[in-house]
């Protein structure tokens, strides 16, 4: 009997100990500053003059020099997104994406995507623009 009640206390005494961990871990949050800082375009070879372009921070639109504060965990990823997008009867399109760990994050960082627009239709179809994005992530305390 003594020896049943010692092995439920052991359990609940490791159970309880799993949970308080989880607890800590899960309140343990870094905040993670991250703006779009630019988005040039750096060549076009005949695609257009008309262009819209987006940056994205885990799944959000951010506007170029705005900035986003998330609160993450350590074992947590920020997901960027660039599109730029030729605005014509037929718009062409580019898009890149990159994926920074917070473990990673450091010291400020400058993060740039490269996005390529390939022109789909006329007598210039195949030529492409090139635009540049920047985001600078950098934690916050």
């Amino acid at each position: 009997m003594i020896k049943k009640f010692f092995t439920l206390g052991l359990c609940l005494i490791a159970l309880l100990a799993t949970t308080t961990n989880h607890t800590l871990a899960a309140s343990t949050k870094t905040k993670i500053k991250v703006t779009f800082v630019s988005a040039d375009l750096v060549s076009n070879n005949h695609v257009g003059n008309e262009w819209w372009w987006g940056g994205y921070v885990n799944g959000k639109e951010i506007q170029e020099g705005d900035s986003v504060t998330l609160s993450l965990n350590s074992t947590d990823s920020i997901s960027l997104r660039a599109e730029a997008q030729e605005q014509d009867k037929y718009p062409d399109d580019g898009v890149a994406k990159s994926s920074v760990k917070v473990s990673s994050i450091t010291k400020a960082t400058n993060k740039s995507l490269n996005v390529t627009v390939v022109e789909n239709r006329g007598r210039y179809s195949g030529n492409s623009a090139k635009w540049t994005f920047k985001f600078k992530i950098e934690k916050v305390k």
